[in-house]
């Protein structure tokens, strides 16, 4: 499927700039898709950006771009053209002429990301369903070879068969074993859920390298995988954590990010299981991002897809200790902007609008961390009195 070992290749970024998003919302998407490129292996030299009313429906970003683009890959011998948003097929033939490069769009990154940091037998299955319904209806406009007609009497599926036709019929089967196979899958995992017992369950949601599984470690004690990357985690892992003899049951899921490919999501839908059942949700937010409430909107929007928006939700500011703004100076008028907005300022303005609990952290120096089991011991304590009255005498 994936290429998941090779020498590290250098990439291009391209975006674009329209009324859905300007210049400064554009470089923070480009700066997000080089993110995924390292993330991937990939090594980002050059960014560009186009502004466009619509995209061009040969090559995304008009001709003239495109010219400027395969200029710069061949003096620089660049070795793929990543873009950030979903191309078609036509697009994708088209540009790899142009450019005579390896092409990649950000679904495709996305899946090769995931393909590389899939780990268990069930990740693996997820991110082979999503690529092969990913590539299914793309065969005609990816590969031209495919069209040519097989050979004559007595070759496999008859005289004149197509050699896509034939392709078609082996994604659909592999595309029909994997389900079969993740439907196995989940019913172990709905067993095992099950299995747990009442405990109450919280789930650590949000974008994608805030620091779920380091928040994971710190409550739970344990080694879970973390790493300053795009979706370092794939599987949830579940522990049973303790605090004053409170115990639940916390789970670390995959992050979420913009424009994550619709068959990754529905393949994923056991792993996201997790944060349907769960009773408390922990939404964690990198506040040292400059887009951070974009990223929140985009973790809003996928918990109103998997009907969890509703949740009792603990909402956790992490990297205070990462958190960087500009000064203003008194007699500067202008208008505030994010760059010059303190911490303080964000935390009154936070704590006034929200009905739900909000606490501002550092999980990695372990600042505000006693505030922040308070806060889920009483949600927790509340809820388990509510299901088990009778042993409330206990907490």
């Amino acid at each position: 499927m994936f290429d998941t070992e090779r020498r590290e290749e250098s990439s291009v970024l391209i975006g674009i700039i329209n009324q859905q998003q300007d210049e400064y919302t554009s470089e923070e998407y480009l700066s997000e898709l080089a993110f995924l490129s390292e993330t991937a292996g990939f090594k980002p030299v050059k960014r560009f950006s186009q502004k466009v009313s619509k995209q061009d429906p040969r090559t995304f970003i008009g001709s003239g771009k495109i010219a400027l683009i395969a200029e710069y890959i061949k003096e620089h011998k660049v070795d793929i053209a990543i873009f950030d948003d979903e191309l078609s097929p036509s697009q994708l033939r088209n540009i790899e002429k142009e450019l005579n490069c390896k092409i990649l769009d950000r679904t495709t990154l996305i899946l090769e990301i995931f393909a590389q940091r899939a780990q268990t037998a069930h990740a693996k299955t997820q991110v082979d369903l999503a690529y092969y319904q990913y590539m299914l209806p793309r065969l005609k406009g990816m590969w031209t070879h495919l069209e040519r007609q097989r050979g004559g009497t007595g070759t496999r599926g008859g005289s004149g068969e197509k050699e896509i036709e034939t392709d078609k019929r082996v994604i659909q089967h592999k595309i029909t074993l994997l389900k079969e196979k993740l439907v196995e899958i989940d019913k172990q995992m709905s067993t095992q859920r099950k299995n747990r017992g009442d405990m109450i369950r919280v789930a650590l949601v949000g974008y994608t390298n805030v620091g779920k599984s380091t928040i994971m470690n710190l409550l739970s004690k344990s080694t879970v995988f973390a790493e300053n990357k795009l979706f370092a985690t794939l599987d949830t892992t579940v522990r049973k954590v303790v605090i004053d003899n409170l115990p639940f049951l916390l789970s670390d899921t995959v992050g979420f990010i913009r424009k994550l490919p619709t068959n990754l999501i529905e393949s994923f839908k056991s792993t996201l299981d997790e944060v349907r059942e769960a009773d408390v949700l922990i939404h964690v937010v990198d506040i040292s991002q400059r887009n951070f409430e974009d990223q929140m909107n985009v973790v809003n929007d996928t918990l109103r897809d998997l009907k969890a928006l509703d949740k009792k939700t603990i909402l956790v500011f992490n990297k205070i200790d990462a958190f960087r703004y500009i000064q203003k100076e008194e007699d500067d008028l202008t208008p505030f902007t994010r760059e010059n907005i303190s911490l303080d300022d964000l935390k009154k303005s936070w704590m006034s609008k929200l009905n739900s609990p909000c606490i501002f952290i550092s999980a990695t120096d372990k600042e505000n961390v006693d505030e922040f089991k308070n806060t889920i011991y009483n949600l927790v304590k509340e809820l388990h009195v509510k299901r088990f009255p009778y042993n409330n005498l206990l907490y």
